[in-house]
């Protein structure tokens, strides 16, 4: 109980007894406020004027339950978060019918599991466009008898096909799925479109040899490095003999991929955003 009196300074405060009952003794006389609360109801106050020489006997009070509140707060997990923001990167094509995928513009995107890193590296090596690319090359590649030992003819075009097919696929498979599965890592460019040009050509430029862990941190990319060396290793296997490289053209191979990815990088971060249809500059999990 609490009661105060008109100039609010000299408040008292009281506990009831079992039976309900309680008093303030040398209250001064004038008006008063009598306020009743106890927790879980809802607080209840009375007012008055208290004459001299008076005793105030405050009616029958009763208290009402107070209104339940609950608070609850959704979390939408980062599985699903992530699923959305592979949806809306899925749609993102240059010249609205390249396959663009594996840029994001979302930078806080939510990291990918092992399953929506297989399922990413699927949607690129079946997208149509991709077979008419590795197509063009291995036209390309046939006009100029680039790996001779594979011949002419259709015959000759068809391994030159089924060559870079194979290269596309291993490629994107090793250094965009299974690396960066085993070494928690993420497999897209975080495009960044702000700040000065000399940072982002920087920024650009490292990412070729940094990526973004599962973690959110920043960290060597080893999926990118390790993967262009798996690749250009098992490619081996296949290509002519006469045109099959040792360790060395191996890592050449490797330091030219490194140095490809950074152009790709620096044309993302300038040029490939402006071209690329269906681009979101939100996060769709969030309203």
């Amino acid at each position: 109980m609490e009661l105060a009196g008109e100039d609010q300074s000299a408040k008292q405060e009281t506990l009831s007894g079992d039976d309900g009952q309680f008093s303030f003794g040398s209250v001064a006389p004038g008006p008063f406020q009598l306020t009743i609360a106890k927790e879980g109801f809802s607080a209840q106050a009375i007012s008055g004027i208290l004459h001299p020489g008076e005793t105030y006997n405050a009616p029958r009070i009763a208290l009402a339950l107070a209104p339940e509140k609950t608070e609850v707060q959704v979390i939408v997990p980062r599985v699903e978060i992530a699923e959305e923001q592979i949806k809306e990167e899925e749609k993102q094509r240059v010249l609205g019918f390249v396959p663009n995928f594996y840029v994001s513009y979302v930078p806080d995107a939510a990291p990918l599991t092992s399953k929506q890193k297989f399922e990413l590296a699927w949607k690129t090596t079946l997208d149509p466009v991709t077979f008419v690319l590795t197509g063009a090359v291995a036209g390309i590649q046939q006009a100029n008898n680039v790996f001779s030992g594979y011949g002419q003819g259709a015959s000759g075009y068809g391994k030159r096909y089924g060559a870079d097919y194979a290269d596309s696929v291993t490629n994107i498979f090793i250094g965009s799925a299974i690396l960066p599965t085993l070494l928690r890592q993420d497999p897209r460019y975080f495009y960044k479109g702000s700040g000065s040009t000399r940072s982002r050509i920087l920024y650009a430029i490292a990412n070729s040899v940094i990526c973004k862990g599962d973690n959110g941190h920043w960290q060597a990319n080893y999926s990118n490095v390790l993967g262009s060396l798996a690749a250009g290793g098992i490619s081996n296997l296949y290509y002519p003999a006469k045109d099959r490289n040792g360790a060395a053209l191996t890592f050449e191979n490797a330091a030219i991929e490194v140095g490809a990815s950074a152009a790709a990088n620096l044309l993302q971060e300038f040029v490939i955003r402006k071209l690329t249809s269906n681009v979101r500059n939100h996060d769709p999990a969030k309203p």
